[in-house]
């Protein structure tokens, strides 16, 4: 087996270890993808849940809010990931001090996923029966026990769908990052494996990613699965 790498796959084994090594991007990707997913996860959430809440149906309907909310979303959804790179470059090193690397690319990796989570709650929380809402309010209950207790209980087994989907987003956006000074293994497949013409390393690199993407929908289907039949 040993041969057999190195026959066929030199540049992989000799860049396995080791400052910007397969290993290390590895752990790099999933670093991004792990902060990215909760920071951003959270922001969007919020945000998903606010842009419901405050339709002109909400139960806290408010015109001027939701607009507000809905155009800060769209605004960043329509900036192209890679320019959003350089034009949050000086944000980026005024919270973190350092615009290159995995930590480098937090903020612009937050910025781009919080927003698209955001309208993929919004989408998901609109579907709940407006029926079962009406008799939350009907029972007395309060804005913030509809939410926790109708709103995502109800939308729980699609919100872990769309979490997932997230999730896979935010793997891709990372290997954009890192083409760009990032890290992680999109860094690996760009500067080591496309640019020396090692192709090799290419291809591992993106074997490497699409496992990652696997098992992170294989257990959001499993979860989701498990979910929907409580």
């Amino acid at each position: 087996m040993t041969d057999f790498f190195n026959q066929f796959m030199p540049n992989v084994v000799a860049n396995w270890t080791g400052d910007n090594g397969m290993v290390q991007g590895i752990w790099q990707t999933l670093y991004m993808t792990f902060w990215t997913t909760l920071i951003g996860g959270a922001i969007g959430l919020a945000l998903g849940i606010a842009l419901v809440v405050y339709d002109e149906n909400g139960i806290l309907s408010n015109r001027v809010v939701y607009s507000i909310l809905d155009k800060i979303v769209n605004v960043f959804r329509s900036i192209p990931f890679i320019i959003l790179l350089s034009v949050v470059f000086p944000i980026t090193q005024l919270l973190v001090g350092t615009t290159i690397g995995p930590k480098g690319a937090l903020v612009p990796l937050i910025i781009g996923a919080a927003p698209f989570y955001a309208r993929q709650v919004q989408n998901t929380l609109v579907q709940i029966d407006p029926g079962v809402i009406e008799s939350a309010e009907a029972l007395g209950y309060g804005p913030w026990t509809i939410i926790t207790q109708v709103y995502l209980r109800e939308g729980l087994p699609d919100l872990i769908r769309t979490s997932v989907l997230t999730i896979i987003s935010i793997i891709g956006l990372t290997a954009m990052a890192g083409a760009v000074g990032g890290g992680g293994l999109g860094y690996i497949a760009v500067s080591k494996g496309y640019q020396r013409y090692q192709n090799d390393i290419t291809i591992v690199a993106t074997l490497l990613i699409l496992v990652i993407v696997f098992i992170i929908q294989g257990i959001g289907d499993l979860w989701a699965r498990k979910i929907d039949h409580r």
